[in-house]
C-alpha cells in the first residue's frame, strides 16, 4: 500500500510524456504570490511554448466580480524542486482579455525599459540581497524568541552558529538547494543581525531575469515555510525597537561601469540617483519609513547620501570598487517586500536613460 509520501513523490516520466507546470503570478497586494497548476505535454524550456491561462482575478484583488477574468502571459521557466522530475514552475504576468496589462503588473512596465536600446547596450546587472524573517505560525513572533518576550540584544546572531544563537536553518539550506535545483542564479544565504531573520542573495543577473528569479525564489519560500508551519514574512520593520529591519540592497552596474574609467560613471548615476531620491523612496515598498530612521545600519528616508564602505549610507561603494576605479555600487533603501521589477527597471531608467 503507497503511503502519501510515495505518491508526492512519484516520478511521472516513465509512464507518460504529460508534465505538471505550476504558473505563478503577483497577486493583488503586489506582494502577495500565487499560483495554480495544469498538465501539459512535455518537456517545455522555451515558455513562449506555453499556453495563456486565466484566473479570477475577483479573488484576488484584481479584477471587479462582474469582469473577473485576468490573462496569465508565461514569461520564464524554473524547474520545479518540490515535484521534480521534468515539472516546471512559471513565472507569469497578468493582462485583462484585450491585452492590456493589469496595474499590479510591474513585469510589463519593466520589460519595455529593459528593451530599450540604451539599457541593452549596458547591460545591467542586479544582485538582490532579501532579507526575511520567520514567525511562529500562530502568534506571529519570530521563531527561537520567548513568545512574548525577547532574546538577549543583537550581537551574537548576525552569521551565527549555535541553538542559541541560530534558529531555522533547516529552512534556509533547504530554499538554497531548492533554488539551485530550480536554476535560480542563488548566490548565497547568510543569518542576519536579528535573531530569526536571514538573507539569500539572486545574482548577478541581467536585466529582467534578477526579478524573475527573485519572485520565484520568494515562491520556494514561501512553499517550504508552509511546509515547516512556519510564517514567512518580508515586513520592513517586523519588531519594533532596537532590533534591524528587513531590506532588498539591490546592488548594480553597468558595462560602462564595469569598464576602465567606471568609478567616474558610477559617481554620477549616484548623483541621479539622488536627485530622483523622492520618487524611488515613493517606489522602493511600503512601511518603509519604519525602517530607514537613520539607526541600524539605515540612513534616514528623508535624506540622501552616499559613501565608500558606509552600512549608514542610502548608497554604498564598496572599497573594492573605489581601489579598481570601476566596479557596481549598493542601493541600500529598497524595503525587503519591493517589487523587483520596480526597483531594477527604475534603477536603470533613472541611471541609464533620464536626463535632468
Amino acid at each position: 500500500m503507497s503511503s502519501l509520501s510515495d505518491l508526492i513523490n512519484l516520478d511521472l516520466c516513465d509512464f507518460t510524456d504529460k508534465i505538471i507546470a505550476e504558473y505563478i503570478w503577483v497577486g493583488g497586494s503586489g506582494k502577495d504570490v500565487r499560483s495554480k497548476a495544469r498538465t501539459i505535454s512535455g518537456p517545455i524550456s522555451d515558455p513562449s511554448k506555453l499556453p495563456k491561462w486565466n484566473y479570477d482575478g475577483s479573488s484576488t484583488g484584481q479584477a471587479p466580480g462582474q469582469d473577473s477574468e485576468v490573462i496569465l502571459y508565461p514569461q520564464a521557466i524554473f524547474r520545479d524542486p518540490f515535484r521534480r522530475g521534468n515539472n516546471i514552475l512559471v513565472i507569469c504576468d497578468s493582462y485583462t482579455p484585450g491585452g492590456e496589462a493589469i496595474p499590479t503588473n510591474k513585469r510589463h512596465g519593466a520589460a519595455k525599459i529593459f528593451s530599450h536600446p540604451d539599457v541593452v547596450a549596458e547591460e545591467p546587472w542586479y544582485g538582490i540581497e532579501q532579507e526575511y524573517t520567520l514567525l511562529q505560525k500562530d502568534v506571529n513572533w519570530p521563531i527561537g524568541w520567548p513568545i512574548g518576550g525577547f532574546p538577549g540584544p543583537q550581537g551574537p546572531y548576525y552569521c551565527g552558529a549555535g541553538a542559541d544563537k541560530t534558529f531555522g536553518r533547516d529552512i534556509v539550506d533547504a530554499h538554497y538547494k531548492a533554488c539551485l535545483y530550480a536554476g535560480v542564479n542563488i548566490s548565497g544565504i547568510n543569518g542576519e543581525v536579528m535573531p530569526g531573520q536571514w538573507e539569500f542573495q539572486v545574482g548577478p543577473s541581467v536585466g529582467i531575469s534578477a526579478a524573475d528569479e527573485l519572485w520565484v525564489a520568494r515562491y520556494i519560500l514561501e512553499r517550504i515555510t508552509e511546509m515547516a508551519g512556519v510564517v514567512l514574512s518580508f515586513d520592513p520593520k517586523p519588531i519594533q525597537g532596537d532590533w534591524n529591519g528587513a531590506g532588498a540592497h539591490t546592488n548594480y552596474s553597468t558595462k560602462s561601469m564595469r569598464g576602465e574609467g567606471g568609478y567616474e560613471v558610477i559617481k554620477k548615476a549616484i548623483e541621479k540617483l539622488g536627485v530622483r531620491h523622492k520618487e524611488h523612496i515613493a517606489a522602493y515598498g511600503d512601511g518603509n519609513e519604519r525602517r530607514l530612521t537613520g539607526r541600524h545600519e539605515t540612513a534616514d528616508i528623508n535624506t540622501f547620501l552616499w559613501g565608500v564602505a558606509n552600512r549608514g549610507a542610502s548608497i554604498r561603494v564598496g572599497r573594492d570598487t573605489e581601489k579598481a576605479g570601476k566596479g557596481y555600487f549598493e542601493d541600500r533603501r529598497p524595503a525587503s517586500n519591493m517589487d523587483p521589477y520596480t526597483v531594477t527597471s527604475m534603477i536603470a531608467e533613472t541611471t541609464i536613460l533620464w536626463n535632468p
